[in-house]
């Protein structure tokens, strides 16, 4: 079975070909939820056209569905704060839906509905600082834009309705606040459809009542704050079951709602996305809606939607699991401020399921991370950075978005370290200012700078901002017994940056020994010297797949000495230990003496040379401060050098 298994995932984790619902591999995620719906991409609207002059507070949300029946009927409350004082508010309302009538205290309101928006108009201006609400009745036939945001289908012959409504699809079905900034505190949502049928939505289930007509009245609620393309709704024959985790001391229900025909792999499966709950919980922090749930809805869209509390899936593929939760903490808790920056969502998600896969099958990440890393330099250009907002598939882009995204962050993960950059990462999640709310590429940053003490700008100019990916010719030859000289240049794939500065894993090897160092590359053509213990006769760049390069190329050149007789030594002043470098000697032996001030010898030592060289290192960690001499005799020249300790 555990063959089986591997086997199957093996599978997952070929390179993406072409579109199949059945794949959800983390690189392949992106490709499924785009591909599910391309023919709808000509119908994307750009943006939002709410006004900025209010502070949404809550939306109470009551709709009338019938799954067999492409139609909406509802009634949205909004509770509200002005922000600046005006005689209007402007809401995200396509035109094909009709506003009936808006009333605030039972009062009618004046209306119009320009360019798929609602204006509504008060009796006169209202002061800043106001917290009121209007109740809205509209109907129609919802719009179809983005990826489908409300859509009436079938499944094993069965009406079934859903939404999905990222990136700026909630005013196809509902009166709402469009953008990402303005997220509302909490919603309630009603439901009421045919009593054949189960509703599903954001939060925690309240009641199931039924009404004449052989409807149901389904109450949901949710008491988080929520952007609005994370509300949702499905309605079909759900079947039902609760499962639970333990997370501390708090016992979270896992409630799913999945087709009949798929009750039984639901049910096979969920203890998958249950392990990965704990994996991330101890990982990132708290799962963010502890005191209510998270669920699985099943809908018939080529991939996930990772609504709050309430994720839709197509299946129950392990990785698609693990990107969607991810979502719960990266793209639910905090929000990408813009969809310039959605990668802070996507690029995120497709990081925490590529991490649980490597914690729970570690044989398989070397395949997966040449498989994104494939997928990303399969065209030189390309910035995580999102250039066109109005074009969907630019957005949620596969290789920039998700993959790049995802890369960028292991990169990060590589340079700090699993323990300052998951420190980092739980920073982010608790940092006062992004909790609930929404953030910038520069609230990241600005946590793993606090967390690590270093200055990242650099990295996220290049990796955010910037185009394109490194190629490293690494230059090497053998210096002494045991010791390397290594010479790192690049050239880059894109003009947009012109050097890319990296820590690069180098792994030197021979047929019974091998060793990792890693060098900070600054600067083109720079020289570093390391000790490895043993003589190598093969260089490997980057062997584990941590960092976005391709074509690199490694070249062994022979020991050099030109008879010099050169004696290097670093740091100066001295760090604990410091290092001598002799080269150039002809001869296979030299003499090291090292004196203090006042001429005591502290250190001495007969040195074999290698071709001419060797590498010393020279413990410190006793001597006092001050001045020393060291005195180096080799080949009948004598090297004298002063050291400050």
């Amino acid at each position: 079975m555990k063959k089986m298994k591997s086997l199957l995932l093996m599978l997952f984790f070929t390179p993406v070909i072409g579109f199949c619902q059945e794949r959800s591999d983390p690189q392949s995620i992106a490709a499924m939820e785009r591909e599910a719906h391309r023919a709808q991409f000509n119908n994307f609207i750009d943006g939002t056209g709410a006004s900025d002059n209010f502070d949404v507070k809550y939306y109470r949300l009551e709709w009338q569905i019938d799954p067999a029946v492409r139609y909406i009927n509802g009634k949205v409350t909004m509770y509200y704060k002005m922000t600046t004082a005006s005689s209007s508010i402007t809401m995200d309302l396509m035109s094909v839906l009709h506003a009936d009538s808006v009333k605030q205290h039972g009062v009618m309101l004046t209306t119009s509905q320009p360019s798929n928006t609602l204006v509504i108009n008060f009796p006169g201006s209202v002061n800043a600082g106001i917290l009121d609400s209007v109740t809205i009745w509209y109907k129609g036939i919802p719009a179809n834009t983005g990826f489908g945001s409300f859509i009436q289908d079938q499944h094993a012959g069965t009406p079934v309705a859903w939404s999905l409504s990222e990136a700026y699809g909630a005013r196809d079905w509902w009166p709402c606040k469009n953008g990402l900034t303005d997220k509302a505190d909490s919603i309630d949502v009603f439901i009421t459809h045919p009593s054949l049928y189960s509703a599903a939505s954001n939060g925690i289930l309240q009641s199931e009542t039924p009404v004449p007509g052989n409807m149901t009245l389904t109450h949901w609620k949710h008491r988080y704050p929520i952007a609005s393309y994370l509300v949702c709704m499905a309605v079909t024959n759900y079947a039902r079951f609760t499962q639970t985790v333990q997370l501390g001391s708090t016992t979270l229900p896992m409630v799913t709602y999945c087709y009949p025909e798929s009750l039984a792999t639901f049910q096979a499966d969920t203890h998958n996305v249950l392990e990965s709950m704990l994996l991330y919980n101890n990982t990132f922090g708290e799962y963010p809606f502890i005191k209510e749930k998270y669920g699985h809805v099943q809908f018939g869209w080529g991939g996930g939607m990772e609504h709050q509390t309430s994720t839709f899936v197509i299946n129950t593929t392990e990785p698609l699991m693990a990107h969607e939760l991810g979502h719960q903490w990266f793209g639910d808790k905090i929000t990408c401020a813009s969809w310039e920056e959605i990668w802070l969502n996507e690029g995120f998600a497709t990081f925490c399921a590529l991490y649980y896969m490597e914690t729970k099958y570690p044989a398989l990440t070397p395949g997966n991370r040449q498989a994104i890393l494939a997928n990303i330099t399969s065209q030189p250009g390309g910035s995580v950075k999102v250039d066109d907002t109005t074009n969907l598939s630019r957005i949620f882009d596969q290789r920039l978005s998700y993959n790049k995204g995802s890369r960028v962050l292991q990169m990060l993960r590589f340079i700090l370290g699993d323990d300052i950059f998951f420190r980092a990462l739980r920073r982010y999640q608790q940092d006062p200012a992004l909790v609930y709310g929404i953030a910038h590429t520069t609230d990241l940053e600005r946590n793993l700078e606090e967390e690590s003490g270093k200055d990242l700008r650099y990295f996220f100019d290049q990796w955010y901002a910037g185009q394109g990916y490194p190629a490293y010719k690494v230059s090497w030859r053998p210096v002494g017994s045991g010791s390397v000289n290594i010479q790192l240049d690049q050239t880059t794939s894109h003009t947009s940056v012109p050097f890319f500065h990296l820590s690069v894993p180098l792994k030197f090897k021979n047929a019974t020994q091998e060793k990792t160092v890693v060098v900070d590359n600054s600067f083109n053509g720079q020289n570093f010297i390391r000790t490895l213990g043993f003589v190598p006769d093969t260089v490997l760049v980057d062997p584990e797949s941590w960092l976005i390069t391709k074509n690199n190329s490694t070249q062994k050149l022979p020991a050099v000495n030109n008879g010099s007789g050169v004696v290097e030594i670093y740091p100066n002043p001295l760090t604990d230990p410091f290092t001598v470098y002799l080269h150039d000697f002809n001869t296979s032996a030299a003499d090291m003496v090292i004196y203090d001030k006042i001429g005591r010898k502290v250190y001495s030592r007969n040195i074999a040379l290698t071709a001419g060289a060797e590498l010393v290192q020279v413990p410190v960690s006793t001597w006092a401060h001050g001045l020393y001499v060291i005195r180096v005799i080799a080949a009948g020249k004598t090297t004298v050098m002063q050291l400050i300790r």
